[in-house]
């Protein structure tokens, strides 16, 4: 069973990465999130990282705010793409998430997507699109989605262009 794992580092990640679950579901895509921390629970961290590898898992997707390393911890045990979240935890509204996500050590990629919920939608399409490399149906999707993204902008461009 080939699916996305999202890993959130903690509760308070939830709703903003339920988002990202949420766009799985509409392109019917197989997840599962768990939460798991990089500093409060590493052993776990490592064998559900091994454990969602022998059940399938294509790409990783690891949420955490603060000293963020989840997303780099998930990347040093698969070979699999991870996708990395910062989160908005502390007072520096979600940039040390981000730096601590995107400065990753050569060899070690993680790809980063922005803070909070735009990122969190986005690393469900980015992982979409890693899987629609060997996914005709999703590919499809994919691009149908883009479609009706274009029509939307000038259905909404039409209503204002009638009130001026």
């Amino acid at each position: 069973m080939k699916f996305v794992s999202i890993i959130i580092g903690s509760k308070s990640d939830y709703d903003v990465m339920r988002e990202c679950a949420k766009i799985l579901e509409k392109f019917s895509v197989m997840h599962e999130i768990i939460i798991s921390s990089a500093h409060r629970s590493p052993d776990r961290t490592h064998k559900y990282v091994q454990e969602a590898q022998k059940k399938g898992a294509q790409v990783f997707i690891a949420a955490a705010g603060m000293a963020a390393h989840l997303a780099g911890v998930v990347a040093s045990l698969t070979t699999k793409p991870v996708i990395g979240v910062p989160m908005s935890a502390s007072a520096l509204s979600g940039m040390d998430a981000l730096l601590s996500t995107v400065q990753m050590p050569g060899g070690m990629p993680v790809a980063t997507v922005a803070i909070g919920k735009a990122g969190a939608i986005n690393s469900a399409y980015l992982a979409m699109q890693i899987l629609a490399l060997e996914d005709r149906e999703l590919a499809v999707k994919l691009q149908e989605d883009r479609v009706l993204k274009a029509k939307k902008v000038e259905t909404d461009s039409v209503s204002i262009e009638l009130l001026v």
